[in-house]
């Protein structure tokens, strides 16, 4: 007797004992031996409850998950450096032109899906698509040269970024180490990330990703509205273009994390469903950044332009501590999710990604997080690096790449006729989505690589120049390191 056995995207056969035969010799299980095999099978499976996912709840806990981590520690410095309402403005419309992005990149992954099996008609085992494969596959070579660079290129430094984040958040409970020694502890700490197979294997992670950020942001909220505003704090918002460019390119690579899009896509059972789930984990993001941005901008003012990690003005106390070891936690969690699209790129280019042996692909990642580890010591600069990054990196990467890619795969009409994705109904028609991404690419080459590239590499060479490369310990108190 045999089963057909589906994960979601493929079946396979397995042998099946049959029933036994009242009428035969063979014993037949008492119900308490029953009962214990149910027990045990409870048991067996309780792993997989935890390790695999493939639901829209996954997609939904991976997105989220990674979208905001460490991130949420510098929105109040942005407000600080753009003011309040400019604040709250950038980081909604940044949010929801993210969310247009991901649709674009959800459309183009789902072309590229019916082509593989129209031309193809097979699956590689343990094969991950990733995005530089979609344009390869639908658009040419040329176009997966330039997703390489710059999909490698923000992956690598969102994964640099988490490293510092660790070594910046951690010295706000135990300063008995400088930052720097923290972030090499800590970059040891993130190798066990090469273990990690797939996005499949988040869930768990995610899961407490997602809990740990928003008790970390109510904290934030409730601990700056219950300390109140310090004596003359100021509002007064930007006092200069630098200052506000590189507050809103901070936003803007905040909602840059959909860098990830493509491989938390593959390992859902039904990847069509992407482009909603993505919009549901921007909005929930938005009710936790926006309160504890906005409470702590309220309370500290532009004190906050010295620090750009918020737990530096917050007051310590028993739930600051638990705030950070939580930040901490997930900071890690938001490591292993960047880095796990860099490793299989990694793979792929060693030609070890098919391997049926995990072991070899583990040991293969070990050179990445080397040398990420490396540039996180060497460029410890939490918050004004979010802003370079933002401004060279994830613009092309997740804004403007996506959006070109889009147009130039529709332009023939029969591809439009054809499309899995029509536009959405408050589009109306093809006519309207072009002039949405034109919009797009205008906007962000303006204002994110153009106005905002000037300020934050303004800005960082400030603090290249300020505390040098290597720095003992960035933004630290006066102290006898």
């Amino acid at each position: 007797m045999a089963e057909i056995v589906s994960n979601g995207r493929s079946n396979s056969i397995r042998a099946v004992a049959p029933y036994p035969d009242p009428a035969s010799n063979e014993a037949v299980a008492s119900p308490a031996a029953s009962d214990n095999g149910q027990i045990r099978s409870c048991l067996s499976s309780f792993p997989g409850i935890l390790w695999n996912g493939g639901s829209r709840f996954d997609a939904w806990l991976n997105a989220t998950s990674s979208q905001i981590a460490q991130v949420l520690l510098t929105f109040p410095y942005s407000f600080a450096q753009m003011g309040l309402a400019s604040g709250i403005v950038f980081q909604v419309f940044y949010g929801l032109v993210g969310c247009w992005t991901a649709f674009m990149i959800a459309s183009l992954y789902a072309e590229y899906d019916r082509k593989e099996k129209q031309e193809k008609n097979v699956t590689i085992h343990n094969h991950v698509i990733q995005w530089f494969e979609i344009l390869n596959g639908l658009l040419g070579c040329r176009w997966k040269v330039v997703a390489i660079f710059f999909n490698t290129s923000v992956i690598f430094c969102m994964a640099t970024i988490q490293i510092i984040a660790c070594g910046s958040t951690v010295y706000y409970i135990n300063q008995g180490l400088p930052k720097r020694t923290w972030t090499i502890i800590f970059g040891a700490c993130c190798m066990s990330t090469i273990f990690v197979p797939t996005a499949h294997n988040l869930r768990v992670f995610s899961f407490f990703g997602i809990l740990m950020t928003s008790y970390t942001a109510w904290y934030m909220t409730i601990a700056s509205v219950a300390h109140g505003q310090v004596p003359n704090v100021k509002l007064s918002g930007a006092k200069n273009l630098e200052q506000y460019f590189t507050g809103a390119t901070n936003l803007l690579f905040a909602f840059g994390g959909h860098a990830v899009t493509v491989e938390i896509m593959h390992a859902m059972w039904k990847p069509t469903n992407y482009k909603k789930i993505y919009l549901y984990a921007i909005l929930y993001i938005f009710t936790i950044t926006i309160p504890s941005a906005t409470a702590v901008y309220w309370a500290f003012g532009e004190a906050l332009l010295h620090n750009a990690n918020a737990f530096a003005v917050l007051p310590r106390s028993v739930f600051r501590d638990v705030a950070v070891i939580l930040m901490l936690l997930h900071q890690f969690i938001a490591f292993g999710m960047f880095t796990l699209s860099l490793y299989l790129i990694w793979e792929k280019l060693l030609g070890v990604h098919h391997s049926n042996h995990f072991i070899i692909r583990a040991v293969a990642r070990i050179p990445v997080v080397l040398l990420i580890w490396v540039v996180a010591v060497a460029m410890p600069f939490f918050g004004p690096i979010n802003s370079t990054v933002g401004s060279l990196l994830v613009t092309f990467c997740v804004y403007i790449i996506p959006c070109i890619a889009h147009m130039a795969f529709y332009k023939k009409a029969v591809a439009r006729e054809n499309a899995i994705e029509k536009p959405p109904f408050w589009v109306g028609s093809w006519t309207g989505m072009y002039m949405i991404n034109t919009f797009v690419v205008v906007w962000v080459a303006i204002i994110g690589v153009g106005f905002g590239g000037w300020a934050s590499v303004t800005n960082i060479v400030k603090q290249i120049h300020t505390f040098g490369f290597f720095a003992k310990c960035y933004q630290c108190a006066p102290k006898a390191y």
